[in-house]
């Protein structure tokens, strides 16, 4: 059994991942509207969260940073795990909720397809039981640090929005070179997903290998270095961690 405190969208992929892996849920929040919904859409047991006995549970708390104080006065008992996916909140502070082995994790939004990138980070007594749990939303990076797993927050969790906007401008540079914009997110659609089958090379190799002399290729790479592409994703991911510390 696996306690999921909180109803958002990524405790709702985290269940639905979940319950595909034969693995028992139940569902803790204050709002009954709420959990009268998530009753509906799966097949889970819920809880209010006024005085929930954590006793010996396995938790993930997925609820928004700001709400912790709140509902750590809410819960009594101790875990014996608990998983945090709250971003920019650090063990020593999740230590207001009573467990015996604390855990951070930072899945991203691809969770929903079960193809998240999720860093991972904490009692090293508990590595396996997390790593094993949270499989089920995609791959799992063990990390030896709290500040590693914030930088990468700011990598594979603010990620996906960020390559967002990247697919998001190159399909609008096809359009405005003439191309009609359905035709224009296919191809970009496409380049992402031929992307993702190159990723066990080096960047720079894929790069080299598809930039020939006076290229088309070398005409967009030096647009884009000339406009500080490179440097613009390396402040994206500096500004993004920083936020994590605040």
């Amino acid at each position: 059994m696996v306690t999921i405190i909180g109803y958002g969208e990524m405790a709702k992929a985290i269940i639905t991942r979940l319950i595909e892996k034969d693995i028992k849920i139940e569902v803790v929040g204050r709002d009954e509207k709420k959990l009268e919904e998530i009753r509906y859409l799966y097949p889970v047991k819920t809880a209010h969260i006024d005085g929930f006995d954590i006793e010996n549970k396995r938790v993930i708390l997925a609820i928004k940073p700001h709400a912790l104080d709140e509902v750590s006065k809410c819960l009594k008992g101790q875990a014996e795990l608990l998983i945090s996916i709250l971003a920019g909140v650090s063990i020593e502070k999740l230590h207001t909720i009573n467990a015996e082995h604390y855990i951070r994790a930072m899945p991203n939004i691809a969770a929903f397809k079960g193809a998240s990138t999720t860093a991972v980070t904490g009692d090293i007594a508990m590595k396996e039981e997390a790593v094993n749990l949270l499989q089920a939303i995609g791959r799992v990076i063990w990390v030896e640090s709290e500040k590693d797993l914030d930088i990468a927050t700011a990598v594979a969790g603010s990620g996906p929005a960020f390559l967002a906007l990247v697919a998001e401008a190159m399909t609008d540079g096809a359009v405005a070179a003439g191309m009609k914009r359905d035709i224009a997110q296919e191809f970009v659609k496409g380049l992402f997903f031929s992307f993702s089958h190159l990723t066990d090379e080096h960047p720079a190799i894929i790069k080299d290998r598809v930039m020939s002399p006076a290229g088309t290729t070398a005409a967009g790479i030096k647009a884009l270095e000339e406009n500080g592409a490179r440097n613009t994703f390396m402040e994206a991911v500096m500004k993004a961690y920083e936020r994590t510390k605040k």
